[in-house]
């Protein structure tokens, strides 16, 4: 079987399980060829457990307009928003603190994340998303 050509490679952030074709999905889906309406079902069977983080997904469209996605794992700072249990970072991280996250539900984490990031290790890898968490106004304790 020959290999299908590949027309476009593109990505989209959208809201797992709840994504509509509207504006900002719909409008790219079809400048690059994929029907929205085909996508969207699809997408929303594969990440219904999701319900609403946002997730991004990688589309390859081929020539015959056929498209194959994969879906990526929610953002970090979405991760350790809901681990500390906080709406939303903090303005000023280096004097507001908002919450606080463990290092058990950094592993916990990075372990989900893992095929995404580029540690070595799990050690390195809950570094990361420590990181990202003291850029949120959001502590790391023990």
């Amino acid at each position: 079987m020959a290999k299908k050509e590949i027309s476009s490679v593109f990505k989209i952030q959208a809201p797992g399980g709840t994504a509509t074709p509207a504006p900002p999905i719909g409008p790219a889906l079809g400048a690059n060829g994929v029907n929205p309406g085909q996508f969207i079902t699809q997408f929303n069977a594969a990440t219904a457990h999701l319900k609403g983080k946002p997730v991004g997904c990688v589309i390859t469209v081929y020539k015959d307009r056929s498209f194959e996605f994969e879906v990526k794992s929610p953002p970090a700072a979405v991760m350790v928003r809901d681990a500390a249990g906080v709406d939303k970072g903090s303005g000023v991280p280096n004097k507001t603190k908002v919450g606080k996250v463990t290092q058990d539900q950094l592993r916990a984490i990075a372990e989900e994340k893992a095929k995404e990031l580029t540690g070595h290790s799990t050690e390195a890898m809950m570094r990361t998303i420590a990181g990202t968490a003291r850029s949120m106004g959001i502590d790391v304790v023990d």
